[in-house]
């Protein structure tokens, strides 16, 4: 084709008619073909093959179009029409290859090298690419503000646990990453097995891989199956008794996608399921739950995902109103934020009940007025009519849960600190002596009673 193109001493210079969103034309590469030069798109892609005029027979490449031609004027149409059918023929196919021009094609097939294997490895990279695509879909890969949301009571718990001084054990705060991350795409994965005919009928989740037909609901459960397997290998790493715990919440995993259908209150029910972690933290790493500390942590765990999840759940209420499902979002309506701002006073006192409970400092209270500020501005800001600005409000509650297990990280180092000066100014020489004296006086007292007691016998 390209021989055809210069062969008679013309000049074409040629891009593709659809232009790019920018509407601007793609640059442009020289390619020096013997003594002519033919300009060819770099944006362009081909196939590997013989470059000949006989290969201009079938075509479903975008048409190309001609802009430019020199040569004598009594052959200028003829050559643009031959010109414009050559270009308009390339054969295209699904598996392409960069452009390199004819010439690095040819010179590929001179020095015995073949892309052969290059469009091999595109091909299979792109099928298992487009196979695991609807999984990774369906445990909600692409929005990982769910994973964090898990995580960031187990790192809270992790955090307190902390003897004063010692960061948390990272051993337990990557396990525990890695859990929260896969079983909160097991529990996506539930919700949509449960959920796939009321996903159908709701604009924002009707493109879901199970309801647009991507995968089965049998395929969907061996999926399940192998995630809860991830999530059970995990949790046989902890002791007995964060064992059991751990197990048994897998019955809210399963109960809480139903509970829309029953009450208005399912975000209650997901902060008892996502907030589990504050009780299973402590555990992992002092071998049981101190309740004194562990509870309060739960219960403000557990108003903080009401707070997020309600002003999630008011991305669909439209859509919840029509078919009939329930929520906080319906059930507060206009009343939202004085609820809200409610349930934030809640998780403020367990806040610091929690953290008198661990003797923790000023580190940790200065986080806990820093997340009051962050949610009170959350709640003043939104517009619970604009999907946009609660799914945007929505995602900032991963800075609630980062700033409290800085907070706690901080304030527990802080106390180690404490702790050394205390034990310093004990042990101060001026006190040393006042120490032993006191020391002295005690034990002369021991051996007067001792004598005592022998007289008396």
């Amino acid at each position: 084709m390209i021989r055809r193109l210069v062969s008679r001493s013309t000049f074409v210079v040629a891009r593709p008619i659809w232009p790019p969103k920018d509407n601007t034309a793609p640059a442009l590469t020289v390619l020096d073909l013997s003594r002519f030069a033919v300009w060819w798109p770099a944006a362009t892609r081909t196939t590997r093959g013989a470059y000949t005029s006989s290969s201009c027979s079938t075509s479903s490449i975008p048409a190309w179009r001609v802009l430019a031609a020199n040569g004598p004027a009594a052959a200028s149409g003829a050559r643009q029409k031959q010109a414009s059918h050559c270009l308009q023929t390339i054969p295209k196919t699904v598996n392409t290859v960069g452009v390199r021009g004819v010439a690095s094609d040819n010179s590929r097939k001179r020095h015995g090298r073949s892309t052969e294997s290059n469009v091999e490895g595109h091909s299979i990279a792109g099928s298992w690419k487009q196979a695991l695509s609807p999984y990774a879909r369906l445990m909600r890969i692409d929005r990982p503000i769910g994973s964090w949301l898990l995580f960031w009571p187990c790192g809270w718990s992790i955090a307190l646990s902390a003897p004063a001084g010692c960061w948390p054990d990272p051993l337990m705060l990557g396990l525990f990453g890695v859990g929260a991350f896969v079983m909160r795409g097991a529990g996506c994965t539930i919700n949509d097995l449960w959920d796939r005919d009321i996903d159908a009928k709701v604009e924002r989740t009707k493109h879901r891989p199970l309801v647009a037909g991507e995968i089965s609901p049998f395929d969907a459960l061996v999926f399940l199956a192998a995630q809860l397997g991830v999530g059970l290998t995990v949790l046989l790493q902890l002791n007995w008794y964060s064992i059991l715990l751990g197990a048994s919440s897998l019955g809210l995993v399963i109960v809480y996608p139903l509970m829309k259908r029953i009450t208005y209150w399912p975000q209650l029910m997901l902060g008892a399921t996502f907030n589990w972690g504050a009780l299973l933290g402590w555990s992992a790493t002092q071998g049981s739950v101190d309740w004194a500390a562990c509870l309060p942590l739960y219960a403000a765990g557990v108003c903080w995902t009401i707070v997020y999840d309600t002003i999630y759940a008011h991305q669909d209420k439209v859509d919840d109103l029509l078919i009939g499902i329930k929520s906080t979002a319906l059930r507060f309506g206009d009343n939202t934020k004085l609820w809200l701002s409610g349930f934030t006073g809640v998780m403020m006192v367990n806040l610091m009940a929690a953290g008198a409970a661990c003797d923790q400092t000023w580190p940790y209270y200065t986080s806990v007025g820093l997340i009051a500020a962050h949610l009170a501005q959350q709640i003043h800001s939104l517009n619970i009519h604009n999907p946009t600005d609660c799914a945007t409000k929505f995602i900032s509650n991963h800075q609630v849960g980062l700033i409290l297990f800085l907070g706690i990280v901080l304030g527990t180092l802080y106390k180690g600190y404490t702790d050394d000066q205390r034990s310093k100014t004990i042990i101060s020489p001026g006190n040393t002596s006042s120490n032993s004296s006191n020391g002295s006086a005690t034990d002369q007292l021991s051996v007067a009673v001792a004598g005592a007691r022998n007289i008396a016998v």
